[in-house]
């Protein structure tokens, strides 16, 4: 079991490192009560978080070469435990987003990368693919559980307490540190400023588009931002538009920078020429693909249990325990699947069992429901996560040299935030403009009286995703009768229920999609 040490506080700290934003998600309401804040303050404060990672988390990678994996682990350690602490004593907002949004985050932009990195040099063979499954596994099932752990503690003690709990584990991480080895101990490397003032700025603008394009819109603007009271829309565009394009062009320059400076024989912050490896490249692919998925199903599914049947965060988390479950066994198997099955046999199985499962939520979404569908269709895309989880890491690892493996993990770190910020940012705004054309629609041949139908219709540019109580509540403020406001709940309920099936229809054409990108994955049994 001693073997073991290194990739259980591996894992405990990735535990750690996911939880974080899904157990702020449940607990905006009781943090806005506490902080005197606003709803649209707290979603800054996530948007901030994942903004900071994402767009760090090469710098994170190249630290890690450069000092040595575990001393940026470590470092990464004490960053994000003092980010928890001012996090957990805030007494107002821009404490609470500096110490969680900035420096929290730019914790596990070091801690990350380094953790995918210390399991090629702690681990080899199938002992390596097993570590992998456990990390995977562990990193699944934080995210899984991450409502249920964040409305337990919410409710039952208090959201600080989540906080002073990560201080806790990054301690115990430090304190034994010493079962984790790391056969490089750094260079004598230096980092290239403009690369990383490219990498950053066009991390920063690309995701930031992204999550904000459910709020902006994509091209045509459904909320225009205002700045000193000047509405910003150059051309009547929305700044979505803009933020994607300028980052797609900072991160053109990048990518030309890194391949200059790596034909000189000069210090890239990453080498370009490792995107040229097929599997890598196809194991990268594949991992943005799995998180574009994972996070469209992790916005759906609580909209549709906590928004259309009033779950709260307790047993919203109940509901996605067979997910969770699943996906322990499926890395489990998928890990011992390897000796016999080549890595994309393994990797198809459960980008197939993701489609499965989604396409099995479609049949459970009513207003009651349907376990039978749900149970079966949660656990199926637990097993896809578990399966992918358990080959994936160990597939991106083992296509370059390991001195290159902390390079690698940042990558990963990238991947996986720019798949979380698309899933999140085109679900989004399907399930937005699904559910708007469905209300309005669904309104206008209703048995409501025509002052109605013509008010929604003059009215209604963008339907909200809100609880049912604030639409009858909205209806009666305008002086509808009780049977009135009745109806306008009811055709609002049965518009969120096909806005959501349709959502998940595009999910599972997605999921199709991804199945394209694993081709490159190696198909040979691993001895």
């Amino acid at each position: 079991m001693k073997k073991w040490a290194a990739i259980v506080l591996l894992a405990i700290a990735e535990f750690v490192m996911v939880l974080d934003s899904t157990v702020m998600n449940v607990s905006i309401s009781t943090i806005v009560r506490d902080l005197d804040t606003d709803i649209a303050s707290m979603q800054m404060a996530i948007t901030l978080y994942t903004l900071t990672m994402a767009s760090f988390m090469l710098v994170g990678g190249k630290l890690g070469s450069i000092w040595g994996r575990k001393r940026a682990l470590l470092l990464g350690c004490v960053v994000y435990a003092v980010g928890a602490l001012i996090t957990g004593l805030s007494p107002n907002v821009v404490t609470l987003v500096i110490g969680w949004s900035v420096i929290e985050g730019l914790g596990a932009a070091l801690v990350i990368p380094a953790i995918a990195a210390l399991v090629v040099t702690n681990y080899k063979g199938n002992d390596r693919i097993a570590a992998y499954a456990i990390l995977g596994a562990m990193s699944g099932v934080a995210a899984a559980a991450g409502p249920l752990i964040g409305g337990s503690i919410t409710t039952y003690l208090s959201w600080r307490y989540v906080f002073y709990g990560e201080v806790v584990i990054m301690a115990v991480v430090l304190l034994c540190s010493g079962r984790i080895t790391d056969s490089d101990g750094g260079s004598k490397e230096r980092i290239d400023v403009p690369s990383v003032l490219l990498s950053v700025g066009g991390f920063t603008l690309l995701v930031f588009g992204m999550l904000q394009s459910k709020t902006w819109g994509w091209i045509t603007p459904l909320e225009i931002p205002e700045i000193h009271g000047l509405e910003i829309a150059p051309l009547g565009i929305s700044l979505v538009s803009y933020l994607i394009v300028t980052g797609g062009i900072l991160l053109k320059l990048f990518y030309d920078r890194q391949k200059k400076l790596e034909a000189d024989g000069r210090n890239p912050l990453l080498k370009v020429s490792m995107l040229s490896i097929s599997p890598l490249r196809s194991g990268l692919s594949v991992l943005s693909a799995q998180y574009v998925v994972t996070a469209s199903i992790f916005f759906v599914i609580p909209v549709y249990l906590q928004t259309t049947l009033g779950y709260d965060a307790l047993e919203t988390g109940v509901e996605i325990l067979p997910l969770s479950v699943a996906l322990i066994l499926f890395s489990i198997i998928g890990a011992r699947l390897s000796g016999h099955w080549s890595p994309r046999r393994i990797v198809r199985l459960g980008q197939s069992l993701l489609i499965l499962g989604a396409t099995l939520l479609i049949g459970s979404i009513s207003t009651e429901v349907r376990n039978a569908f749900f149970m079966i269709g949660m656990a199926c895309i637990g097993g896809g996560l578990g399966s992918l989880a358990s080959q994936l890491g160990n597939i991106n690892m083992s296509a370059v040299p390991e001195r290159d493996s902390a390079e690698v993990g940042g990558l990963q770190g990238v991947a996986q935030n720019i798949g979380s910020s698309l899933g999140t940012a085109l679900i989004g705004s399907f399930l937005v403009a699904s559910l708007t054309t469905t209300f309005i629609g669904d309104i206008q041949a209703s048995t409501l009286p025509d002052t109605v139908k013509s008010y929604v219709q003059e009215n209604t540019t963008s339907v909200s995703i809100v609880p049912v109580s604030e639409v009858s509540a909205y209806a009666a403020s305008k002086g509808l009768s009780a049977d009135e406001v009745t109806d306008v709940g009811t055709v609002y309920t049965e518009s969120q229920i096909r806005a959501i099936k349709k959502s998940l229809v595009v999910v599972v054409v997605i999921g199709i999609f991804t199945l394209m990108v694993s081709k490159d994955i190696t198909d040979e049994k691993r001895r």
